[in-house]
């Protein structure tokens, strides 16, 4: 054989095998960037997220005991007021209007339905200080047991539970025997006033039922009014609550006592509060999309001391996260990498450079992170967002961050 054509049948080939390695590297598939999560195990909480309002608990409504002049209100929306010392109100009566017998004996026993009320008010306060009282002792000895173990976590969260109804029942009595109490003077006031006894036509005093602040002025400049007409609405700022109307199919999963985080709201750091009450009764509300939804309202009190939530006033908006479920140690993986594959869900598992479909049995999730019983195990990665041209083998690698 001709060297020379020898050498350039080499030469052929081996340029003929250059072209087929260019073209095979050509066409081969690259690797797909992705982005990746280790599966890992962890706290997961599932929670209701909804927004909310702060209230005060309770609140008070000055109002006219009498028909006449009432003089300039100069208490503004804002200003303190303490029981029985600040005058909120003064009144000129109208002139007295003689009683009949029937009228007499009317204005007569509402006053002592009112002297009554104000001593059943009493009674009741005095029931619930003891109470109040029974609650912070069984908590104390339950925290004892609790520090030797001898009692679980859940015992002593329902006996912190029941220590803090037991304050805020309490708290009611002492604003109940408020309320008599000025029912009673202006069942007195009344009776004077239509009786025509000795100060009847003189000017009258309305001080504050109760310590707080004035809320709304509803009458301000000097006016005739009725009796009954409301004048100022007052209320203790320390005493918030929070009120959320959710689904009635979240509703039913909330329970007294579940821990709330409280977002949003705007201070920087997070406040927690506690479920008090789920009320028994929904209410069908129409959503901004035009839906028809059933919601019942859940009321919360603040765990966090009053120097953390000072800032919120009656009627702000919070955003919450009611905690319905909460886990440790539990293997979960991002809720983006979870896909539908039939009936089952399914992720994307990165093995050696290759995505492996791998079929997922999921358990509790919230809007984040889903919980994993099984097909994955603790430290593999996912690939998060998997996209339709994904498949079963293909070759993968970490987007650059």
């Amino acid at each position: 054989m001709n060297p020379l054509r020898h050498l350039r049948n080499r030469k052929l080939l081996a340029g003929l095998g250059l072209v087929a390695a260019l073209l095979a590297v050509g066409f081969w598939p690259s690797a797909v960037p992705v982005d990746l999560a280790p599966a890992e195990k962890g706290t997961l909480r599932v929670t209701v997220d909804e927004e909310g309002e702060t209230r005060v608990r309770e609140r008070f409504l000055v109002s006219a005991p009498v028909a006449g002049r009432v003089l300039r209100i100069e208490l503004e929306p804002g200003d303190p007021v303490r029981r029985g010392e600040s005058v909120v109100a003064t009144f000129l009566p109208a002139a007295p209007v003689p009683l009949d017998a029937r009228s007499r004996a009317e204005a007569e026993a509402a006053v002592s339905a009112a002297r009554a009320g104000l001593g059943g008010a009493r009674a009741e306060r005095e029931r619930a200080q003891a109470a109040l009282g029974l609650a912070e002792s069984e908590l104390a000895r339950h925290r004892e047991l609790a520090g030797q173990r001898i009692v679980s976590r859940q015992a002593l969260e329902a006996k912190e539970a029941e220590a803090r109804a037991a304050e805020e029942a309490r708290r009611a009595a002492e604003f109940a025997v408020a309320s008599a109490e000025h029912q009673l003077e202006m069942a007195r006031a009344r009776l004077l006033q239509a009786a025509g006894g000795a100060g009847a036509g003189q000017a009258l005093t309305l001080r504050a039922p109760i310590d707080g602040v004035v809320f709304k002025r509803l009458r301000e400049s000097e006016s005739v009014v009725p009796a009954g007409e409301p004048l100022l609405e007052i209320g203790d700022p320390r005493q918030l609550e929070i009120v959320s109307d959710v689904l009635s199919t979240d509703a039913v999963k909330v329970r007294p006592g579940s821990l709330v985080l409280l977002e949003h709201w705007g201070g920087d750091h997070l406040l927690r509060a506690r479920v008090r009450r789920v009320e028994p009764s929904g209410f069908m509300k129409v959503s901004a999309l035009g839906v028809e939804e059933q919601r019942v309202n859940v009321v919360m009190d603040f765990e966090d001391p009053l120097e953390a939530w000072a800032a919120l006033g009656d009627g702000y908006r919070v955003e919450v996260r009611i905690v319905v479920w909460e886990g440790d140690g539990v293997l979960k993986v991002p809720t983006s990498s979870l896909f539908r594959r039939g009936e089952d869900w399914a992720v994307f598992a990165v093995d050696d450079g290759r995505a492996e479909l791998r079929a997922v049995t999921v358990g509790r999730r919230n809007g984040t992170e889903a919980e994993v019983r099984a097909g994955l195990l603790e430290g593999e990665r996912v690939v998060l967002h998997p996209s339709d041209t994904l498949a079963n083998g293909s070759r993968v690698t970490p987007r650059a961050s």
